[in-house]
């Protein structure tokens, strides 16, 4: 068991992909005993499946009884459970909200869906880029010419997906604390998305934001918030916003007198202003660059891959990665000041803790 703020907290982590098993490699990195009910005979444990770190693996069949009574028994002892099937699944399976609460009253119950429990698209597929779609989010992200641009999976499955249920499970497990009543949280990453779009939607209601795609303070409209090509094809990031930053922007590339940027906000002034910056961002390499800007207050990154990320001096200062059995992969965050986080351990190969999870939480029934 971790020695994170959440030691002690035993959590029953039903296999998903996703955002799911992401919310608990979080809690696990908090210190949470997180025990993942996989199925029997089914694959997993590569090392490089970094989202399953951390947890005990009990292998079941859930049709059978005697697994589905290790898995009620499971639940009974559980603090929290995790969950990322279509609506009416765990239902059918006899493991829904009823069932789990009748048997733990204090269970808060996970569960981690695209479109929601309920609503016209509850039971259909769909992916991060789908759930996005819908909440103004993807359509607010790319270019002017171009096709909105797809954030990997950050936006929807994990900002909005796995964040909002690792947090909504801390929250009911301190409620839970008081009530002594556990409850059942819907995480729709439609709605948590929309959630995280809070900002943009008062923007746009106060008249700051436009529906057009780069034309805005903070989606590449700005000329001095946004990415710029360096000679030897890398980029760099500015995000001069504030008016200091913005004068030292112009100090460090020379363009303090140019009239073109005196007013800073006048958009009319923006397409001329971003054209300069392109053609002068253009003239040195990316490194050339940092070595000019980098930790002053222009507000200034160099645009890394994920092979240079881990060796970046503040990435190294900070100990942001680690490495597990040869895998770089991103340390626990944040930082706790009394009880850290940590990785508990590698990917569990399926079963491999069942006898001594069993034993560990004092579980009588044993699988077939």
């Amino acid at each position: 068991m971790g020695k994170g703020p959440l030691s002690g907290v035993k959590v029953v982590e039903f296999q998903g992909i996703g955002p799911g098993p992401f919310a608990c490699m979080l809690l696990s990195d908090m210190g949470a005993d997180v025990v993942r009910i996989d199925r029997k005979g089914g694959g997993g444990g590569f090392k490089f499946d970094v989202l399953a770190r951390g947890r005990r693996s009990v292998a079941l069949d859930l049709k059978n009884p005697a697994d589905m009574a290790v898995a009620l028994e499971l639940i009974s002892k559980a603090d929290a459970l995790v969950e990322g099937f279509r609506p009416g699944v765990m239902e059918r399976l006899g493991l829904g909200p009823d069932e789990a609460l009748k048997r733990n009253p204090k269970l808060v119950y996970g569960r981690m869906t695209g479109w929601g429990q309920d609503g016209p698209l509850a039971q259909a597929a769909g992916h991060d880029a789908n759930y996005i779609s819908i909440t103004g989010a993807l359509g607010a992200m790319g270019r002017a010419n171009a096709n909105p641009s797809v954030p990997l999976n950050l936006v929807g499955d994990f900002g909005g997906g796995a964040l909002y249920l690792a947090m909504g499970i801390c929250a009911a497990l301190v409620e839970a604390k008081t009530s002594g009543k556990g409850q059942v949280i819907d995480a729709a990453i439609t709605d948590c998305t929309a959630s995280l779009m809070a900002m943009m939607y008062g923007f746009r209601a106060a008249g700051m934001w436009t529906d057009n795609r780069d034309s805005n303070l903070l989606d590449g409209g700005a000329p001095f918030y946004d990415v710029y090509e360096t000679s030897d094809g890398k980029y760099v990031t500015i995000g001069s916003l504030e008016p200091q930053f913005y004068a030292l922007l112009l100090e460090k590339t020379g363009l303090k007198d140019d009239p073109d940027f005196a007013a800073q906000m006048d958009r009319s002034k923006w397409p001329m202003m971003e054209a300069k910056l392109t053609a002068l961002i253009k003239t040195k390499t990316r490194d050339e660059w940092a070595s000019i800007m980098e930790g002053t207050d222009v507000c200034f990154g160099p645009v890394l891959n994920m092979a240079e990320a881990p060796n970046h001096p503040h990435n190294v200062a900070r100990k942001a990665f680690l490495e597990i059995d040869g895998v770089t992969q991103p340390a626990p965050a944040p930082r706790f000041s009394r009880t850290p986080g940590e990785v508990q351990g590698p990917p569990a190969k399926v079963g491999a803790h069942t006898e001594e999870v069993l034993a560990a939480w004092n579980i009588e029934a044993r699988p077939s």
